[in-house]
């Protein structure tokens, strides 16, 4: 899966100046950067508008008269946002989604204020049962995006969540804790998404017959993630997916496109496998 763009007007001068290896990066990050800036600009705009939780209603049943056509039933997708961050993040990807069948597609917001992932973690499991109740359906699937999606996993993983949790998909989540920013440790929250943190270590320990299919996505340009690798899931006892994305940085995950599409198709993923999802081993949108 792969979205090419046209080369940029000074590309020729900076192969003369620079080695090949060199330009290409350096446009690749270059170009992710302006992404990156673009989509805070735009997001600072939109980051009023997603402050107030989501009105839920119940879904509209059918009428007993009406012709009943054969539909296939999806669980609902429950959208989870990272730090100092709330629902507004996930408008072009709910759209994507609700575009391309998925008709239950709920943002859920956790305070600004929050301090413990696990009290996060508790929040949330009572947000799915609610859920569960009031659309009918016993699963859904979550796509959380940086400690959206460790607050996710500490669910599933530690709080029995993989009984209502299908599909787990993550979007540049430090599962293993991130090293960057180091001035930030004042707050508690940050102090948990340490490497050797006790929720780190938590979600380290044996977790056997853990249900939930879990599907992580990380960046090669995330700065956030530090190292890299560590938005990716490696536990011998999960079933998981790592997917690599070229080109893009930490906050185009939820955005876009071609991520959105390697989304849908880890969602369709067939419960007993990987199914689709293994089709999607790297996005290259750069």
């Amino acid at each position: 899966m792969k979205v090419t763009r046209a080369a940029l007007p000074l590309l020729p001068l900076c192969q003369r100046l620079f080695p090949c290896r060199l330009v290409g990066l350096s446009v690749t990050l270059l170009k992710a950067t302006a992404l990156e800036i673009a989509i805070l600009a735009g997001h600072l705009l939109l980051y009023p508008s997603g402050i107030t939780p989501e009105r839920r209603t119940a879904p509209a049943l059918p009428s007993p008269d009406a012709a009943r056509l054969p539909t296939e039933a999806k669980p609902p997708v429950v959208l989870l946002h990272g730090f100092i961050d709330n629902r507004s993040v996930f408008l072009l990807l709910r759209r994507n989604l609700a575009q391309h069948g998925r008709q239950h597609v709920e943002s859920l917001n956790y305070s600004p204020l929050t301090c413990d992932i696990r009290t996060a973690a508790e929040l949330l499991s009572r947000h799915i049962e609610e859920i569960c109740e009031r659309t009918g359906h016993d699963q859904v699937d979550i796509v959380g995006h940086s400690l959206g999606g460790l607050i996710a996993r500490y669910y599933v993983q530690c709080l029995g969540g993989d009984t209502h949790v299908r599909t787990l998909v993550t979007l540049g989540t430090p599962h293993s804790g991130t090293r960057v920013a180091p001035l930030m440790n004042a707050h508690p929250i940050v102090r948990q998404m340490r490497p050797g943190s006790e929720v780190i270590e938590e979600l380290s320990m044996p977790a056997p017959g853990c249900r939930t299919h879990f599907v992580s996505f990380w960046s090669d340009l995330d700065h956030l993630m530090d190292p890299l690798e560590t938005a990716c899931v490696d536990h011998p006892d999960l079933l998981a997916q790592n997917v690599r994305v070229s080109g893009v940085g930490h906050l185009a995950l939820p955005v876009h496109p071609a991520v959105a599409a390697g989304i849908r198709q880890a969602l369709d993923a067939d419960e007993t496998g990987i199914g689709a999802a293994a089709q999607t081993d790297g996005l290259t949108v750069a």
